[in-house]
């Protein structure tokens, strides 16, 4: 998932936080990011398809926070970006007559989906709340 989809979508919650309930435009969002508002839009409909920003359209519509800071994990926020394995994804076939490219594969997906767990276990032990404290 070295896609810049976590760093994103925390920026996003972070200001979202930052801003106490105030709806934000997606538009000044992407102006703090520097990205297109396009990818912020992207990025909100997929934070509210997880249940983490609420969304009013409209003229005076933006984004806000769905549930406090505290109640959100930086777990919960990969596991709603994550794409492939952090570590990658195998692209070949290797030959199954080969010692080791007979069972590469599974192998690789154990070690990828034990570190995944890792890291998530980790994401789980900070919330947003703590995340955003950093920010003065």
């Amino acid at each position: 998932m070295n896609n810049g989809r976590f760093a994103i979508s925390l920026h996003i919650l972070v200001l979202l936080d930052k801003a106490k309930g105030e709806l934000l435009s997606s538009d000044y969002m992407a102006g703090s990011i520097n990205i297109n508002p396009v990818l912020v839009r992207k990025e909100l409909v997929n934070l509210r398809e997880y249940g983490l920003v609420t969304s009013k359209e409209g003229k005076n519509g933006g984004s806000a926070l769905a549930k406090p800071a505290n109640k959100i994990t930086l777990g919960a926020l990969y596991q709603s970006v994550k794409g492939n394995y952090l570590l990658g994804s195998h692209k070949n076939d290797p030959n199954p007559l080969c010692e080791v490219g007979k069972d590469i594969n599974n192998h690789l997906n154990d070690l990828y989906s034990e570190t995944e767990m890792r890291l998530i276990d980790e994401l789980n032990k900070q919330t947003l709340a703590d995340f955003s404290n950093r920010f003065t």
